[in-house]
């Protein structure tokens, strides 16, 4: 029953962009997956119905690769992205702020920019990219990766300008703590470290945040939704929480 298009999710392997996929799948769209991880990505696909390819942001020729073989397109779900370390910028590892700013900055003008003119040519294309409460505001010892989804941030809304009078909506949606894999990622595999993000609290979970994106792509051609900020009820800022 794949009658409302396609719709392309970037790092749709695990967490929010595999919830996605699996909502966008059941609310009719046919979904094209990409990610690095082929193995659970291709797991993913054939349980939605979908198409799982290869795709690392990162590399320009893998977006290029990405694009051509995924097609037309009418949404497409920016996710790819994540964090790295915590440390203050007086002992920055630039690294970690590279990593945070080719995934996130980079990747999604890559691939935003590759597949503008399929979303266009549909006729009712929708962008959506997934920032965080970090593209809003700062926090201590987070500049790496508050900068990023900064600059992210501003790269979307430029879009909804740039793109005005063309049929092509933007929504960006920014997530406060969502329990994934994000904090495994930041801080390199250490378990305990992650866990302690979430604990004493009830974090949103991948899909409540896929339910929203669902939402505002399945919403008529008219209506955009230009920003959405969600956030567990244990959470008022990026930096203020209350644990039980």
């Amino acid at each position: 029953m794949n009658n409302l298009g396609t719709a392309i999710v970037t790092g749709a392997s695990s967490g929010i962009g595999a919830a996605t996929a699996r909502h966008l799948a059941k609310a009719g769209f046919r979904v094209v997956l990409g990610a690095r991880r082929m193995d659970r990505l291709t797991e993913l696909a054939a349980a939605i119905d979908g198409v799982a390819l290869p795709l690392d942001v990162t590399d320009p020729a893998s977006v290029t690769a990405f694009v051509e073989a995924a097609g037309p397109c009418r949404v497409l779900v920016n996710n790819a992205g994540g964090a790295m370390g915590l440390a203050p910028v007086a002992s920055a590892d630039e690294d970690h702020w590279r990593w945070m700013w080719e995934t996130n900055v980079m990747g999604t003008l890559r691939v935003t920019k590759a597949l503008l003119p399929a979303l266009v040519a549909s006729g009712d294309g929708h962008v959506v990219t997934i920032t965080s409460v970090a593209a809003a505001e700062v926090y201590d010892n987070g500049a790496g990766y508050t900068s990023a989804k900064h600059a992210q941030s501003a790269l979307h809304r430029t879009l909804r300008g740039e793109l005005l009078g063309e049929p092509v909506r933007f929504t960006e949606v920014l997530p406060g703590l969502v329990e994934t894999e994000f904090s495994l990622v930041r801080f390199e595999g250490d378990a305990a470290r992650a866990d302690g993000v979430y604990s004493g609290l009830t974090p949103l979970t991948a899909d409540d945040v896929a339910e929203v994106v669902t939402f505002a792509v399945t919403r008529p051609s008219h209506v955009n939704l230009d920003q959405i900020v969600m956030k567990p009820r244990a959470q008022a800022s990026a930096s203020r929480v209350h644990r039980e």
